[in-house]
């Protein structure tokens, strides 16, 4: 089977990255491979692999075709412009319509340059003899589709709003839930809290880790949602006074979405906090992520061994699970035996065989893990290491030939060693299974669309400029850190989001990773060995070309992709 994309074949792909030499020719031949075996395109193969970044393939596909390329995502569609172009079309064909050019016409953006009748339709609707093409990838212009149900944040308040006046209008609840769930998966909300108070009921939801306030309902109706919430979670109606959680299925656009439910009693009431499990929303690269390109290395040479450790770290909520999953995906091949125990399993995988921890059942991550030995794995992950027999089983797992992935709570990589051995592990069992771990944290994003810099001055008391927060937040972090990343200048470039209707206000739109990579070279095993402590280890590690949390963050902060405040609340957590 010859897969194509955006009317090129892959015959033609692999050769214009080859002649660009921007993909190793080993990389490019393993992508091939994957392709061929599982029926797939090149272009698929590639990113599923983590080859390369959705973008850069869309851009050296735009050069090829001699075509200006386009970011959906950085671009901002004045709302007019956008529904030129319908819903309905813009899903079929992969096209939109995005801005304006007072002289060259549309600007139309498409991942099959080749459909000229729909562009020539488009340009007729929009009342314009010229327009352009520009080339934009499949998952930006899906990721754009979103937009078409922006106005939903004003039909939601509407909705409800038609409960609070002197006429009662009876909405059904059930169109009430669909449509909070509906717009937090719109917004990209990672949790959704319905809150109640002595007077209302407070909807928020959890946007780039920062929870926001969305609407407020009346007290009357917070009984029935989550009376609503209990039927579609199969929970008990009649209990009010015990803590519940539950699961459902909901269907949003494209996804059958899985939300996790979780019901507490309060002095006020029942609050409700529902985790919706995104497919959608999870599928990241390591790249997508934020990885540099040394860092990827170092954990490709770890992940690719056929046996021992690959381990995440960090606090809840630092994207562990997330990185492990675009590990997972890169190995999932036909000729691997792939199994897992979660709590929860975030996500389905096609291809690998993923089981929900459940402790009322028994089936804990040791027993689980057990379990899966006998099931003949190649490659095995355990959500979480939570105590020492579960530390026992997946050590002793990476040293009978297995590849053994988990996450650990740490503060950063190197803590991850001593508290190994803290769990009864053996040094020298340590030294010899793990091969690498990754340190991480998320922060936000500045918002693309209302980024603008400033300037901080250095003078002998200090950092000074209009944005003080961040004066005083760069005299906390060591001169010599900030002479690499920002030479020894009398001042400093800087960024923020100065707020806008896309951000919330907030100034960040997005998250992004910053990380540590440690390899466990002879060096660092003889430490483990001799029991040395954590600093020791991160030393030795820094010598060895490791990059901090802490300098990944400050080069994001240089380039204009977060902001100090953001790495200071990540790394001195």
């Amino acid at each position: 089977m010859v897969g194509t994309y955006a009317g090129i074949d892959d015959k033609k792909l692999y050769d214009i990255l080859s002649e660009l030499n921007y993909v190793p020719e080993e990389e490019l031949k393993r992508a091939q491979a994957i392709a061929s075996a599982e029926s797939i395109s090149l272009y698929d193969a590639l990113l599923k692999s983590d080859i390369i970044s959705d973008e850069n393939l869309g851009k050296l596909i735009a050069y090829s075709l001699q075509l200006p390329f386009t970011s959906l995502a950085q671009a901002s569609i004045p709302e007019d412009i956008l529904h030129i172009t319908p819903q309905a079309v813009a899903a079929q064909f992969h096209v939109l319509t995005y801005g304006m050019d007072e002289e060259k016409g549309l600007k139309i953006a498409a991942s099959n340059h080749l459909q000229t009748d729909v562009f020539d339709m488009l340009a007729k609707k929009a009342g314009v003899k010229n327009y352009r093409v520009f080339f934009a990838t499949d998952r930006d212009i899906q990721d754009a589709l979103r937009l078409y149900k922006k106005e939903l944040g004003l039909a939601f308040e509407s909705l409800l709003a038609s409960k609070t006046g002197d006429v009662q209008v009876e909405v059904p609840v059930a169109k009430i839930v669909d449509t909070v769930i509906d717009y937090a998966y719109i917004n990209k909300a990672s949790d959704v809290h319905i809150e109640p108070t002595r007077g209302v009921t407070l909807v928020r939801f959890r946007i780039d880790g920062i929870l926001h306030d969305m609407v407020r309902l009346p007290h009357a109706t917070h009984g029935q949602l989550v009376a609503r919430i209990k039927v579609l979670a199969r929970l008990r109606t009649d209990e009010h006074f015990s803590a519940q959680d539950g699961r459902m299925r909901m269907s949003v656009e494209q996804e059958d979405l899985d939300v996790r439910v979780s019901i507490v009693p309060t002095v006020t009431g029942e609050k409700v906090v529902l985790r919706l499990l995104s497919s959608h929303n999870r599928q990241f690269s390591l790249t997508d992520l934020g990885m540099g390109e040394a860092d990827l290395k170092k954990i490709r040479a770890g992940f690719m061994r056929p046996f021992g450790m690959v381990m995440s770290t960090g606090p809840t909520g630092s994207g562990k699970t997330t990185s492990m999953y675009a590990i997972l995906k890169i190995l999932n091949t036909r000729e691997k035996n792939i199994a897992t125990i979660e709590d929860p399993v975030e996500y389905e995988i096609d291809g690998i065989n993923q089981i929900q921890a459940n402790p009322k059942t028994n089936l804990t991550f040791a027993n689980g893990l057990r379990s899966l030995l006998r099931q003949d794995p190649d490659i095995m992950y355990v959500g979480e290491i939570r105590d020492e027999e579960t530390a026992d089983i997946a050590i002793n797992s990476a040293m009978t030939g297995h590849l053994v992935l988990s996450t650990l709570h740490t503060n950063n990589a190197a803590t991850t060693l001593p508290r190994l051995m803290d769990m009864k592990i053996e040094p020298f069992l340590v030294a010899s299974t793990v091969n690498v771990i990754i340190g991480q944290r998320l922060v936000r994003k500045i918002c693309d669309r209302c980024r603008v810099s400033f300037e901080l001055k250095k003078t002998e008391h200090g950092w000074h400029g209009e944005e003080e927060a961040t004066a005083t937040q760069l005299s906390h972090i060591d001169p010599k850190q900030l002479s690499r990343h920002f030479g020894d200048g009398s001042s400093v470039r800087l960024y923020k989001g100065k707020g806008c209707n896309v951000c919330h206000e907030t100034g960040y739109r997005g998250r992004v990773g910053i990380f540590e990579v440690l390899e466990v070279s002879p060096k660092i095993e003889a430490l483990i060995t001799q029991k040395a402590d954590a600093d020791a280890i991160l030393q030795q590690a820094i010598s060895e070309g490791m990059t901090t949390m802490m300098d990944d963050g400050l080069d994001k902060v240089q380039q204009g992709i977060t902001t100090v405040g953001e790495i200071m609340r990540a790394t001195r957590a």
